[in-house]
């Protein structure tokens, strides 16, 4: 258990080194890049409700893919994690400029006073964040756990797509019991179907 968590502790080293490293244009023209692909995929396209995320550091940017996601009528859900359990409870946001407060993880979350509650079973789409995934689907975050609490509660017919950096991607994430992995990997270069 010790030596996976170790490993997992190395792999988030070498991946914030890594993207620490990329020039702010890299890192746009690449977030850029994921966004076209998101907007190209049908799942993405034909969802109505859409669970998405603000980022914390060396996350994938999906402020822009939440602004566009408006554009196209849907209705945009963000969790809102609690400091001590680090369980999610989600809002529709309707007003980035407004609905937004800092949280746990280090970026914005929903604000509770002024967002409206949506439970987990409307939901057509959860679009995961990640600081690092593999071809099968799993995934290493920040190390708090949050999503790995957060996926395994939603519906089996809601569809989970990481969202991720190609050079973030490593030929395997070491999994331990508690670790949940996404159906889907989006990077700047392909779409990438958990097999």
């Amino acid at each position: 258990m010790e030596e996976i968590r170790q490993k997992k502790q190395e792999i988030r080293d070498e991946i914030i080194r890594k993207t620490s490293e990329m020039p702010p244009e890299q890192i746009a023209a690449l977030t850029k890049a994921i966004e076209e692909r998101l907007f190209e995929f049908a799942n993405y396209l034909e969802s109505r409700i859409v669970l998405l995320y603000t980022p914390a550091q060396t996350e994938v940017d999906t402020m822009e893919i939440i602004r566009r996601s408006y554009l196209y009528n849907k209705i945009i859900v963000l969790p809102a994690f609690e400091a001590d359990s680090r369980k999610a409870r989600l809002y529709k946001v309707d007003d980035l400029s407004k609905d937004l407060i800092p949280g746990v993880r280090g970026n914005l979350e929903p604000n509770p006073k002024r967002c409206k509650a949506v439970p987990l079973d409307c939901l057509d789409i959860a679009i995961i964040p990640g600081l690092s995934m593999d071809e099968k689907g799993g995934r290493i975050g920040l190390g708090k756990g949050c999503y790995d609490r957060l996926i395994p509660d939603l519906p089996i017919t809601t569809r989970k797509v990481g969202l991720i950096f190609e050079a973030q991607m490593v030929p395997t994430i070491p999994i331990e019991s508690h670790d949940k992995h996404v159906d889907i990997v989006i990077t700047e270069n392909r779409i990438i179907y958990k097999i």
